[in-house]
């Protein structure tokens, strides 16, 4: 059996292990957008398909059984390519996406449901700023002149910045002490993050509540495919998925 993970995350990298481990030949995609990824096991390509139909020709050109959707929550492009080449090509389509934070008590969270919105709130009702929400998204941000930004991302930005700003180059996982010390050091009155999820940058949140920070948390879009996709949060669950194809 052969199967194409579009990967990127920990759960991805999870099921490529098991799917080895149970003979399967295992390709791994990976968008390329992050200079120095980590690998999973097994066969890995990097970069793109060309959209819904290179995906699906790729899909039909390899034999491939079963498609897996590892990707971030937020990779809304490649999300709906896999479930376009799903339905082309007839293959199944599995979303391994984990679960989405919830609010725990004594968290001062402000939901929002995109980037554009979340700059117009901070610009407005805030001063020292803690973006986490990658690289790729900042551009919303670069029109406020006046408040301070501390911006986190694996590599260094490549798209316009607000003028006041302080970039830090770090991966998670990350610890609560020292996301608290981050966030004494540098002021921050909020936190601005995408709910992706997971436990690698949950300290962050964590530390607000804490500290008692607000949190302006961006929800995740909707999961395209509707009901043709089979979704699982966890790399157990769709590796017994995958048996069944």
């Amino acid at each position: 059996m052969r199967a194409l993970i579009l990967g990127g995350t920990s759960e991805g990298r999870d099921l490529a292990k098991r799917m080895l481990a149970e003979n399967w030949e295992v390709t791994t995609s990976l968008a390329g957008r992050v200079a120095n990824p980590r690998l999973p096991v097994g066969m890995v390509r990097i970069g793109g398909f060309g959209g819904p139909a290179g995906l699906a020709q790729w899909i039909v050109s390899n034999d491939i059984d079963v498609l897996i959707d590892a990707t971030h929550p937020f990779a809304e492009v490649i999300s709906e390519s896999a479930a376009e080449a799903s339905r082309a090509t007839g293959r199944p389509l599995i979303a391994l996406h984990r679960p989405a934070w919830s609010p725990q008590p004594r968290d001062r969270w402000h939901s929002v449901h995109s980037v554009d919105e979340a700059a117009r709130v901070v610009a407005r009702d805030y001063s020292h700023i803690f973006l986490t929400i990658g690289r790729q998204k900042l551009a919303p941000f670069a029109a406020d002149t006046h408040n301070l930004y501390v911006i986190r991302c694996v590599d260094p930005p490549e798209v316009a910045l607000p003028p006041r700003n302080r970039v830090l180059l770090d991966r998670g996982p990350f610890d609560v002490a020292a996301e608290k010390k981050l966030m004494i050091g540098n002021q921050i009155d909020v936190v601005v993050t995408k709910n992706s999820g997971g436990n690698y940058t949950r300290a962050k949140l964590d530390a607000a509540r804490e500290l008692g920070i607000d949190v302006v948390m961006v929800e995740r879009p909707p999961l395209p495919g509707g009901s043709n996709v089979i979704v699982v949060d966890n790399a157990s669950d769709a590796m017994r998925e995958a048996r069944l194809v």
